[in-house]
């Protein structure tokens, strides 16, 4: 039986209006809690993530059974939206659905959860031979990776897969960069600013000067640099001894990744020791100066997905069936299947045809959304 679009859109409707921002994604999880248990009768795990990620809910795992000759095979979307997205109403022109209102729409990841729901409707009423499914629906993606950083692989009986997570349509992404989130904390010295300015060391100026002579954006092909947070100061009539910023570098190369990390922070080091070498007007007492607290993680891992790898042959595979080309990519950006592929288990990443993603302005059509689950039935039929 052929898919069923209007359906497909009632589904997707139907999640964007159910609230599920970073942590609390409780209510969306019960909703398909519900949906695959009375229509599938799946089996439905929930994993303990929720203790670390601070989510309302744990990741889930649902199988759905098919023919166990078949190696099982996974999809993977996540439940968590950015803000705004509270009170979500959705706005359909003709095959376009946008946010009604002030909200994100929630295509991202929703979209992807309403095509696994109408795959899942689809084999249900073929039934037709077909590998063991496993769903897994993420917490806290738009927050760092937290749900899949936590998940229990344990669950997972499927050895490779597919995250439906990006924009574009008839896409794969089968490479991304791995990502360091960093901290910078300058320490000044306070003072009166009107009346003793000169005893203050001005952690804000320092840490301005730093940034002025930072390199930032695009550092080589395979590498960025942004500073996205920065804060310091108590009052105008105080000289800040606080400042710090939050950046990120990014970068498909590890050993790149490392550099372009370390030369941030000695660059940072840098403007402290000019600074301590300059001579009055400052008259901080004695031997002090002004310190530099330096912390970087790892927020995500890179991929690369060889030609070779699993998720590839059978998306090539598919494509064949489909009689459809495929473009294969190089993302810039981190998402669940980083992680799936670090823990090792191989996954491409679907675009899914949401744009302006992360806006006010995001929307998707019915017609990406039936083309991508075209796709991801002939997935399972290769």
């Amino acid at each position: 039986m052929p898919l069923q679009p209007e359906r497909l859109a009632d589904t997707f409707v139907r999640l964007c209006e159910i609230d599920s921002p970073s942590r609390r994604e409780g209510r969306l999880a019960a909703f398909l809690r519900g949906l695959f248990a009375t229509e599938f009768k799946a089996q439905i795990l929930e994993d303990a993530s929720a203790a670390a990620t601070g989510s309302d809910t744990g990741n889930l795992v649902v199988r759905i059974g098919g023919d166990r000759e078949l190696p099982p095979l996974f999809f993977n979307c996540h439940l968590d939206t950015v803000e705004p997205a509270r009170g979500v109403r959705v706005h359909r022109s003709g095959d376009t659905f946008t946010s009604a209102g002030a909200t994100v729409l929630g295509a991202d990841d929703k979209a992807g959860i309403a095509m696994l729901v109408e795959l899942a409707r689809s084999l249900k009423e073929d039934g037709g031979l077909r590998p063991p499914l496993e769903f897994i629906f993420t917490t806290c993606e738009e927050i760092g990776l937290l749900g899949a950083k936590n998940l229990d692989f344990r669950l997972l009986r499927a050895p490779a897969g597919f995250a439906l997570d990006s924009a574009g349509i008839d896409l794969a992404v089968i490479a991304a960069p791995a990502s360091n989130h960093f901290t910078a904390r300058v320490h000044g010295l306070a003072a009166h600013a009107g009346l003793h300015p000169e005893k203050g060391i001005s952690a804000i100026q320092l840490v301005a000067q730093a940034i002025a002579g930072l390199p930032l954006g695009r550092l080589d092909p395979e590498s960025t640099a942004n500073i996205g947070l920065i804060g310091g100061g108590k009052a105008t009539n105080i000289v800040p001894e606080l400042a710090w910023v939050e950046g990120e570098v990014r970068s498909h190369s590890p050993e790149k990744l490392a550099r372009h990390t370390a030369a941030i922070e000695e660059h940072f080091r840098q403007v402290l020791v000019r600074h301590g070498s300059l001579p009055a007007p400052v008259v901080a007492p004695s031997g002090y100066s002004a310190r530099l607290e330096f912390d970087f993680v790892e927020q995500f891992p890179a991929m690369l997905l060889a030609d070779h790898a699993p998720p590839v042959a059978r998306l090539r595979q598919a494509a064949t069936l489909l009689n459809r080309p495929l473009a294969y990519t190089v993302a810039g950006g981190g998402s669940d299947a980083n992680i799936f592929n670090d823990r090792g288990f191989p996954t491409a990443i679907l675009g899914i045809g949401m744009t302006d993603v992360h806006t006010t302005d995001e929307s998707i059509t019915l017609t990406s959304m039936v083309r991508t689950t075209q796709l991801l039935r002939a997935l399972l039929a290769v």
